[in-house]
């Protein structure tokens, strides 16, 4: 007896999704297991780190395999719905360089240094700073010259403040001149023009390329795609920065060659670390990414992170204000952050260069680089057996858990607590 017709779909139906879900639980197999492998070595043998990520750039069937997994994932799994990571970071560097949120950016700094020189001045000439004179001090607000001609000038003019360190400052007018020419190419300035030249470090695809706005560069240590440059951006050289136009630095990061081993310093306006800071088993090789990221970004310029977590908002919140205050001592300000349903995305953006401040890239204080840790670091779980590891992640306990979200990011590679 055969089936009638309302049975026949759901039957068909029903094979597809159990053949998707397999598949999808064997790539998710392949990069958990080389993400859990690689933690559990470092573990080990936590002096050896620099070897143990030799080892593994050279193992080149486990980084194909794994570069396989990973672009199998995003475009046949995890694209089935909006590309929640992919498209977060398009509509932020839009927003952020072409829609007006650079602009509120800077009107909010000036706003806010204004009224600091307006708290200082006073303060600097001697002013009574009690309500019944506050109008002398505004007046000194307003005439600068009149109540303290030094201190005042200095406070309001930068260029006052750089000539009385430096006389031959305003003495030379080629001085001014090469300053004004180095910030105007290491600045984002406004009104945005151009491409927007965007550098995704771990992209196995380049998924990018698809949108005319950028410029991409995508860069991974085994790329799925001839448009992927093979770099390890670990061990990646930065130069001093190219005092070129625009259009000529353009040109130049549309013709580079694989594998990239040095780029300039201030070339790009936006660096994404879309799900690559969990591959590393070391929170201080995380803080070299985001150290390079700084240093190859330019000023006003965008780091994009996004990392995976299924839990709600509150669970890791002690985590996201810890990379918030490491990656900020760097010389970065967060722009943005939000908490979609398998991630977190966070915007970060540059505000000095290293040269301009000297703990800018240091570890000082209570900063340091175990503040960028994820919760895998601490978990005794995985030091078992890999094949157990494996097992647990996809329990029959989370059998519906995968069904639900079949197309989406599962368990969003972080390995989630009760399973690892």
């Amino acid at each position: 007896m055969s089936l009638n017709k309302s049975q026949q779909p759901q039957s068909s139906v029903g094979d597809v999704d159990d053949e998707k879900l397999q598949e999808h639980r064997r790539l998710a197999n392949v990069v958990k297991g080389v993400h859990a492998d690689l933690r559990k070595k470092y573990r080990q043998n936590e002096g050896d780190l620099n070897k143990i990520w030799k080892e593994h750039c050279q193992n080149g069937r486990l980084l194909t395999k794994y570069a396989d997994a990973m672009h199998h994932l995003a475009t046949d799994h995890w694209a089935q719905l909006p590309q929640h990571r992919i498209t977060w970071c398009q509509e932020v560097a839009l927003d952020f360089f072409q829609r007006g949120g650079l602009q509120q950016v800077l009107d909010k700094e000036k706003r806010r240094q204004f009224h600091i020189a307006k708290e200082e001045i006073p303060k600097q000439s001697g002013c009574d700073t009690k309500p019944s004179l506050a109008q002398n001090c505004d007046a000194a607000v307003a005439s600068p010259a009149a109540a303290a001609p030094a201190a005042a000038a200095a406070a309001i003019s930068p260029i006052v403040d750089q000539t009385a360190k430096n006389p031959a400052y305003i003495q030379n007018p080629a001085t001014v001149g090469m300053e004004s020419r180095r910030q105007s190419l290491d600045t984002v300035t406004l009104p945005f023009r151009g491409k927007i030249r965007l550098l995704d470090v771990g992209s196995c695809f380049n998924p990018f390329l698809q949108f005319d706005e950028f410029l991409a560069v995508g860069i991974d240590i085994s790329p799925a795609k001839p448009s992927v440059y093979c770099c390890d951006f670990l061990h990646l050289e930065t130069q001093e920065p190219f005092q070129v136009a625009p259009d000529t630095l353009d040109t130049f990061l549309s013709n580079l060659k694989s594998p990239i081993e040095k780029l300039p310093e201030c070339s790009f306006h936006v660096v994404v670390f879309s799900l690559l800071l969990e591959y590393f088993p070391s929170p201080y090789q995380r803080w070299l990414c985001c150290q390079k990221a700084h240093k190859l970004l330019m000023i006003n310029g965008l780091l994009l992170i996004v990392s995976p977590d299924s839990h709600q908002q509150h669970r890791n919140a002690a985590m996201v204000k810890s990379w918030k205050r490491a990656i900020e001592s760097m010389g970065f300000n967060r722009y943005r952050y939000v908490k979609l349903e398998h991630l977190h995305c966070m915007a970060f953006r540059k505000i000095k260069n290293a040269a301009d401040d000297d703990e800018v890239n240091s570890i000082v204080g209570d900063i340091h680089p175990d503040m960028l840790y994820i919760p895998q670091d601490s978990n005794e779980l995985e030091t078992g057996s890999e094949q157990s590891f494996m097992h647990d992640i996809f329990s029959v306990d989370n059998e519906e858990f995968f069904r639900k979200t079949i197309n989406e990011l599962p368990i969003d590679l972080s390995d989630d607590e009760d399973s690892t």
